[in-house]
């Protein structure tokens, strides 16, 4: 009995995690029906207003987590910063300035900038098994793309190297902000992140706003900007980083490589493009990638449930 409430407590981040790659692979098809009326940052504001707004709603009836150090806020700024405030206009403006096959064959780094910088910190270590699983599951997503059809030209440049910037800022937060996931919990810190993001998000949202006529916006807009805030905002960034305190962060990353797959899943559905060879190659190699990395990797909450048992019957 105690080994089957292990074996699910090693399963869940990685369910959670799953659910967060279905979650943000719907963000670029409902983000195309708000842009219709929105500009890029006038979304992005309403996305990081809406978030903190329904974050802290949820704080207040969960129950507030008092902030031990003052120091502690700072930490919160820096990944609003990185997770947030950068990683949202950096994709965004880059992704209007290139390609999407670009964007998303350049986002491939961020499983390697995450596991650069958590190896520098000390919250991972370095193994041959996750370079060779980071490699199988980027070569999955390269190959599924196709590399030939992206964008390198002079014109596009700018937007590539916004979504490296990008990239290495979204890269950065996943492993720098473990321990305080562990410490306050993932919904205080995402609310505080989300609250501090709004101090840079707003201002350029209103600029970019106040000269579009808002009324002409549809039901089907709005019901998009809400779906947006909720799923792959509110629910995506809780899920992320509660799996984010009890497994790596090299862990949290690679599980990336299953947005384009998700994308090429829901093709049939949406555009009726079926799948070909390329997909199901992709998809083995992503697969292999993702059994490699985490095939080894004990969950933090194990440890947790291995030093204090008692904690299963609570």
């Amino acid at each position: 009995m105690k080994l089957d409430s292990q074996r699910k407590v090693a399963a869940a981040p990685h369910l959670a995690l799953i659910a967060v790659q279905l979650m943000f692979g719907t963000w670029p098809i409902v983000g195309k029906i708000a842009l219709r009326v929105f500009s890029s940052a006038g979304l992005v504001a309403f996305r990081v207003a809406g978030a903190a707004m329904a974050l802290l709603i949820i704080q207040r009836a969960a129950g507030r987590v008092r902030i031990t150090r003052k120091s502690d806020f700072a930490r919160f700024g820096l990944y609003s910063l990185l997770g947030v405030v950068l990683n949202q206009l950096l994709f965004v403006k880059g992704l209007m300035m290139t390609t999407v096959v670009s964007a998303t064959l350049l986002s491939t780094t961020i499983p390697i900038f995450a596991l650069l910088v958590s190896i520098a910190l000390g919250t991972d270590r370095i193994s041959l098994a996750k370079i060779v699983g980071i490699f199988l599951a980027g070569a999955g997503v390269v190959y599924l793309i196709d590399p030939a059809r992206a964008d390198f030209s002079a014109g596009a440049t700018i937007g590539n190297l916004l979504i490296i910037a990008n990239s290495m800022c979204y890269g950065a937060y996943i492993a720098v902000s473990m321990d305080m996931f562990k410490k306050y919990g993932a919904l205080t810190v995402i609310t505080w992140m989300f609250v501090f993001g709004n101090i840079i998000t707003i201002p350029f949202g209103f600029y970019f706003t106040s000269s579009t006529d808002l009324s002409t916006a549809s039901a089907s807009v709005w019901f998009a900007v809400v779906y947006i805030i909720l799923v792959p905002t509110v629910g995506a960034y809780y899920l992320n980083a509660w799996a984010l305190a009890r497994v790596a962060p090299s862990t949290v990353a690679v599980y990336i490589y299953l947005q384009p797959l998700i994308a090429a899943a829901l093709a049939p559905v949406i555009l009726n493009e079926p799948w070909n060879p390329r997909t199901w190659l992709a998809m083995l190699l992503i697969f292999a990638g993702l059994f490699v990395v985490t095939r080894r990797e004990r969950s933090y909450a194990i440890d947790e449930v291995s030093e204090h048992p008692d904690a299963l019957s609570h």
